[in-house]
């Protein structure tokens, strides 16, 4: 996640820790570095979550497995550093080596906003405008030269949106869950399939819990936590998260037993 506050970082397997450790020098091929420009505006209803979503769906089809990955433009400017370092977190599922995003405005805030002196935070502001890295993410005429090719995505077209059933980069909008739920049921075993005999597809069993008996079919939720770090790593999705709970108690769900 550090990636989302400026700072380059990106995980190395365990013999090359231990090399560098034990004082030996390694070696790595120069990546080749893709460029992911943001427009537009998250809309009131999406989260980042929804965001980076549509971001591991689109490099997963690009294919970005050993490359870096840096997000740029006016967009950019918009996006909290928590919503920032959400997209960075999510580097494993959509198969870079990092996704990263340069120092700014928001960066100096945040540090600020943890603890840092102002003599500390002027510094650092200082020496990155000086050696031409702080990047400002409004101004147009600021665009980066990739050795990579260069990505699109209109942050005012995201939609709340899901992952799965099996792989992250499966993405459903949440208007279409219901009829995607329905087609992966029947079809073949795999990554979009369950191959659920239709005659078993309203199939259901009845289950003795705290003395209460209650009946379960295929689409029950049994377990409902929030144990992911790209949700943990932002908390405007775990205040969301809370008052959408709260909410919904509030109106009558309740959990059987």
């Amino acid at each position: 996640m550090i990636n989302g506050l400026g700072v380059l970082g990106w995980g190395v397997g365990g013999l090359e820790a231990e090399a560098v450790m034990l004082g030996q020098s390694i070696s790595m091929v120069l990546p080749e570095v893709v460029g992911f420009r943001l427009e537009g505006k998250l809309p009131s209803y999406s989260t980042a979550t929804d965001l980076v979503l549509y971001i591991v769906q689109m490099l997963r089809q690009r294919g970005v497995v050993g490359k870096f990955v840096e997000f740029f433009g006016p967009g950019v400017d918009s996006l909290s550093v928590a919503d920032r370092a959400t997209i960075a977190n999510m580097a494993p599922e959509y198969g870079a080596t990092c996704g990263f995003f340069a120092f700014d405005h928001k960066t100096v805030d945040f540090m600020k906003m943890t603890g840092r002196s102002e003599i500390q935070c002027k510094y650092i502001d200082d020496y990155l405008s000086k050696n031409a890295m702080m990047r400002d993410y409004g101004n147009e005429k600021e665009i980066p030269i990739y050795s990579g090719e260069i990505m699109n995505l209109d942050m005012n077209k995201i939609e709340p949106c899901l992952s799965g059933p099996k792989r992250p980069h499966d993405r459903v909008n949440m208007s279409d869950m219901k009829t995607d739920f329905d087609k992966c049921m029947p079809a073949k075993n795999g990554f979009k399939g369950f191959e659920v005999a239709p005659e078993n597809m309203n199939k259901s069993v009845t289950v003795n819990m705290k003395g209460q008996t209650l009946t379960l079919k295929h689409g029950s939720v049994v377990i409902a936590a929030i144990t992911s770090c790209t949700n943990t790593s932002n908390p405007d999705v775990m205040m969301q998260a809370g008052m959408l709970c709260k909410n919904a108690t509030e109106m009558g769900l309740q959990v059987p037993g």
